[in-house]
């Protein structure tokens, strides 16, 4: 497994750990202490690196690639080069070495942002990809890459997973802002709320990463991943909120002149050559509607989510305050 040091390794590598399987890891850092079993062999090392990816693919069966730059709001144009050297040339080089070392299966973590704005829809993997950032640009560059990769009797090597946005207590983003602002009261939200999100629990995509490893079905296809409903804004907060014990903000301010006076910061701070706390693009992204469907990895592999929102939530808040971490 690549990128197991992640956000949401640690689970994945728990869930498999957990039925049995032996474990290798691949990553930038080394785990924390007592992360995951001692029985998981640990290598430190760059996916852009060939020999080092060639060395840890040896007698390996599958591989669970999840190491990725990940999105940035307004990422600056420097960082182009960076996404795609990691997302697009790194999946390249670990692809390449597990054809070579004749792995029977590839997972490709990828996410829902390929598919663009929804413009109100509701997405499928059938929906048109239309990816507006340097992340789902080149994560929809590394889906093709794994999709067509062939094992040595002709047989499709990959499968990908396109994640909604994995929660858990080791959360990082838009989501980890969100909780941490909630539990200190300084929140208010923007717009009547209603627009939709698609999430995951970790735990779910561990379990779906298992399916996805051993199910015959799965060679080839990409599956869009969540816990199977579409969630406004309004009720993620209210969940979070129950979760922290805290009261759900009562007022909300309209998105209009809220875009506006933060375009205006952002525009004097750009003239003034210092860098905006606020910009368009995270009021752009808190309004953002998103609702993509997954029922074709129900039908196709049998996938079940196991874990509501307020499980969810509320496991994440409790374990991120063992963890000191809100």
């Amino acid at each position: 497994m690549t990128g197991a040091t992640g956000a949401v390794g640690p689970s994945i590598v728990e869930g498999l750990s957990s039925e049995g399987y032996q474990i290798r890891t691949l990553s930038l850092d080394p785990p924390p202490q007592g992360i995951w079993p001692d029985s998981v062999e640990v290598h430190i090392g760059d996916v852009t690196d060939t020999y080092t990816v060639r060395t840890a693919m040896e007698g390996i069966e599958s591989v669970v690639h999840c190491a990725a730059l990940l999105h940035l709001v307004n990422p600056p144009l420097s960082l182009r080069g960076l996404y795609e050297k990691v997302n697009v040339e790194g999946t390249a080089i670990v692809v390449k070495a597990a054809v070579e070392a004749d792995v029977r299966r590839i997972v490709l973590f990828s996410t829902i942002a390929v598919y663009g704005n929804s413009g109100g829809r509701i997405l499928t993997e059938d929906s048109p990809s239309h990816p507006e950032t340097f992340y789902a640009k080149t994560k929809l560059d590394a889906e093709k890459i794994a999709l067509d990769a062939k094992q040595s009797n002709g047989k499709p090597l990959g499968t990908v997973l396109r994640m909604g946005t994995i929660y858990g207590a080791r959360i990082k983003g838009n989501y980890r802002k969100l909780l941490h602002a909630l539990a200190k009261g300084r929140f208010v939200p923007l717009g009547d709320g209603t627009n939709r999100r698609t999430l995951v629990y970790e735990k779910d995509a561990a379990n779906a990463v298992k399916l996805a490893m051993s199910h015959p079905l799965a060679a080839g296809q990409i599956y869009n991943l969540s816990d199977g409903h579409f969630h406004t804004m309004n009720e993620i907060i209210g969940t979070m909120c129950r979760a922290l014990g805290r009261q759900v903000p009562r007022f909300a301010l309209p998105i209009g002149p809220v875009r506006l006076v933060t375009g205006i910061l952002e525009d004097s701070a750009k003239m003034l050559g210092v860098k905006s706390l606020l910009i368009r693009a995270m009021v752009d992204t808190y309004r953002e509607d998103i609702a993509v469907d997954s029922s074709r990895i129900r039908s196709h592999l049998g996938f079940v989510p196991q874990y509501d929102l307020d499980y969810g939530w509320k496991e994440t808040v409790k374990h991120m305050r063992l963890m000191g971490d809100l």
